[in-house]
């Protein structure tokens, strides 16, 4: 069985660098752009059940990548919650001290004014994962978050890499194979986006 983890594509807070996680924004028309351009050079897998985190990002992605069809909306796929942080810069932060407490933070327990602890957001991810996509009985493929795709990974495949650097691109990402001891391997879904 095969998951496909695909980030959605660029919405105007992505190319801002502003932390956007439950705020529901459409894709930008570069994001839109660059999932057309990957589309026609065959960059997505099939899949027979689909799932999106439920949010505009996620659900345009899915149109986009595989047309009108009907998907599972999961809410604890979600991005991170980052409460009063929504919709701001490292840079209009910077010397925030809440701000510097969650960043500095290397046990995951400081949550964000009115959002979530790193260790509540993975909590809940996983809970999805587990409960949907690893329960799912045929290949699927998951339209989420940048912060939902690292955090699966991460925990997938501890110590293999830095927590950040699973983060795919906007519209790419990750496919996970199960073999039949139940342990996962995976590869890269990549593509070019520049025409």
């Amino acid at each position: 069985m095969k998951i496909h983890l695909i980030r959605h594509g660029v919405t105007e807070a992505n190319a801002q660098k502003k932390y956007c996680g439950s705020t529901d924004l459409p894709l930008s028309s570069d994001g839109i752009r660059q999932l057309e351009i990957l589309k026609a050079r065959n960059t997505y897998p099939e899949a027979s059940l689909l799932f999106t985190s439920g949010l505009k990002r996620a659900e345009e992605t899915l149109r986009l990548i595989y047309g009108d069809v009907p998907a599972v909306p999961i809410r604890d796929l979600r991005e991170y919650a980052f409460g009063e942080f929504e919709m701001k810069t490292y840079e209009e932060m910077k010397t925030d001290p809440r701000y510097i407490a969650w960043i500095t933070d290397q046990e995951g327990i400081v949550a964000c004014p009115g959002g979530e602890s790193k260790k509540q957001a993975e909590s809940r991810i996983l809970r999805g994962f587990h409960t949907h996509l690893i329960a799912a009985k045929e290949d699927c493929a998951a339209i989420v978050h940048g912060g939902t795709i690292v955090t699966i990974l991460s925990h997938l495949f501890p110590n293999e890499r830095d927590f950040y650097a699973w983060q795919p691109q906007p519209g790419l990402g990750y496919t996970l194979c199960r073999g039949s001891d139940g342990l996962f391997t995976y590869k890269t879904i990549e593509g070019e986006v520049n025409p």
